[in-house]
């Protein structure tokens, strides 16, 4: 089991946790909207670091935006595996056929 696979796992474990036992019980009580809202501030924060080129920065950012897609995920109900089988089914698709055929 890799890391995603745990940290989806724990993720999903803490759905129904006490939100003042768990930060990602937290977030997931304030809802799907919270939940949307706080992965795209953590996808700023990744993008900043990209264009500065610090590697380190840019790394601990995309580890956040990472855990706070897959607590986004989890709000509306959707799995690290339903995103596996989506990129699987893609695999082997032209990236510019893929996109024509949405």
């Amino acid at each position: 089991m890799t890391a995603l696979n745990r940290l989806s796992d724990t993720i999903a474990a803490r759905k129904g946790a006490d939100p003042e036992s768990s930060w990602t019980a937290k977030l997931l009580a304030k809802g799907p909207e919270k939940c949307a809202e706080k992965f795209g501030e953590e996808a700023v924060e990744a993008i900043i670091e990209a264009v500065k080129g610090d590697r380190a920065r840019l790394t601990s950012e995309a580890a956040d935006v990472i855990y706070h897609l897959l607590v986004m995920l989890a709000a509306r109900d959707v799995t690290l595996a339903d995103v596996e089988a989506e990129l699987a089914r893609r695999e082997g698709t032209s990236g510019i056929a893929e996109k024509a055929a949405r």
